[in-house]
């Protein structure tokens, strides 16, 4: 699989097909990689990079601190994951693309057509995450791994991730899990590093993550301000909850709102959906 460095970071990425591009930016909370576009829920069914590659040129990638891809040890934010994907596109010398965002992926989508709004011809957001239990449980998370440092250490953390390399799988391994688990320079690195200052970037790094309720990622006033035609596509359990994605269509001034349920979203029906959507615009 090739790689770009972006911003420092290396950056696995894969790119199918021909004609408009579509940045595809995966769900899986932060564990989003590529092969969960084969592997999980609807996607499984559809394979979204086969069957969207017949019109579009599909740019698919790890996340950063996710699969494949490096990270670095630093406060991550939503502003992170959106310079990671601009900085993929300038790399690929794509100067304006579509995005298909999902589960978290939404909140990457969001931010990124609010940070680089020229850049972004339109958006396919399935499955926004939000609610109680998903701003409170990633909170646990978070707070799962800062107890697992606390009483361990750093170098005890390295070893469960070189066990457990996957945050969301094994809260206790962190954030930075997959690269630890990939990179031994890296897994030395932060080991050594100071445990008092990683503790307190941990911290803020979770509580500015999950502040609300809602749709995290870009502020009430950064949606209703937004321009970039979208298209939402509404979950209906604890994580993707239809308040999430009522919200999102409440906020942007431009939006399609399919008012399926998720037994209603096929793959035949949910591919049809999301290419009548994209064929209505242009890039």
């Amino acid at each position: 699989m090739p790689t770009v460095n972006v911003n420092g970071i290396q950056t696995a990425y894969e790119v199918r097909g021909s004609g408009p591009p579509l940045l595809m930016m995966a769900p899986g909370g932060f564990d989003s990689t590529i092969e969960k576009w084969s592997t999980t829920g609807l996607w499984k069914d559809m394979l979204p990079l086969e069957a969207l590659s017949v019109r579009y040129t599909c740019i698919a990638y790890d996340r950063r601190e996710s699969g494949t891809s490096g990270g670095r040890v630093e406060r991550v934010t939503w502003g992170s994951y959106s310079d990671q994907a601009k900085g993929l596109l300038d790399a690929l010398d794509i100067p304006r693309a579509f995005i298909l965002g999902a589960c978290m992926g939404v909140s990457v989508a969001l931010a990124t057509a609010v940070a680089h709004p020229d850049s972004i011809a339109g958006l396919v957001l399935r499955f926004p995450v939000g609610g109680a239990r998903w701003h409170l449980d990633n909170i646990a998370g978070f707070d799962a791994h800062i107890a697992q440092v606390r009483t361990n250490g750093l170098q005890a953390t390295v070893e469960l991730a070189g066990e457990k390399p996957n945050f969301m799988l094994s809260k206790e391994s962190g954030p930075w899990a997959s690269v630890i688990a990939n990179d031994a320079n890296f897994a030395k690195a932060y080991a050594a590093q100071d445990i008092d200052r990683y503790l307190a970037l941990v911290g803020t790094m979770g509580r500015t993550f999950f502040d609300r309720d809602s749709v995290p990622g870009v502020e009430t006033e950064e949606l209703l301000a937004m321009k970039t035609p979208s298209l939402v596509i509404p979950g209906w359990d604890e994580y993707h909850t239809q308040s999430a994605a009522r919200f999102v269509q409440e906020c942007l001034p431009d939006v399609e709102y399919w008012d399926a349920t998720v037994e209603q979203q096929t793959a035949p029906a949910s591919l049809e959906r999301i290419l009548e959507f994209l064929n209505l615009h242009s890039i």
